[in-house]
């Protein structure tokens, strides 16, 4: 009988326990929700030398992927991108293609001349980029970024080309 009154106050103690470890994580992350509605002030390096931080490319609406080469979806999403690029840089959107740390450098390389690609690539060697636009739960991830800094869209996998043109001309117009 003993037994079974202290099983009682361990099982309720522990779900106690439980309950208040859901709260403080819903709190930890609401608040880096929250902290991650703007972008963070970056420097990026690209794959040809070229270096330009976040910062200077505001007043611009900005895509940034992520992705790797050994990623089917990243590279049938190319094709989208490069469309998206044509279509809306000359009206001032800027995309950045982040390879992942796992990712090979000569692969990227060899991929971004072989592709052709118009827009900047830049090597996340160290994950640094994943960590400052973290979190990033796989490739493909797509951030838009409005033309104050903010993170108005956050894509996990392939983004729907007609949704991302519609959304990359409200923040072209706003």
């Amino acid at each position: 009988m003993l037994d079974r009154k202290l099983w009682r106050i361990e099982t309720r103690t522990w779900g106690k326990i439980l309950a208040v470890l859901v709260l403080i994580m819903s709190a930890f992350w609401l608040v880096r929700l929250n902290h991650s509605r703007f972008s963070p002030d970056t420097k990026f390096t690209t794959i040809t030398g070229e270096t330009f931080t976040l910062k200077a490319l505001q007043s611009k609406p900005v895509l940034i992927t992520f992705w790797a080469t050994s990623c089917g979806i990243c590279l049938k999403e190319i094709p989208d991108l490069v469309e998206l690029y044509q279509q809306f840089h000359p009206q001032g959107l800027e995309i950045i293609a982040i390879a992942m740390a796992y990712d090979p450098p000569n692969r990227v390389v060899a991929l971004t001349r072989e592709r052709n690609l118009p827009y900047p690539v830049v090597l996340d060697l160290a994950s640094e980029y994943v960590k400052a636009f973290g979190p990033i739960w796989g490739t493909p991830t797509s951030i838009l970024i409005d033309k104050k800094g903010a993170i108005s869209n956050r894509k996990i996998g392939t983004f729907e080309l007609t949704d991302m043109q519609s959304r990359i001309q409200q923040l072209l117009e706003g």
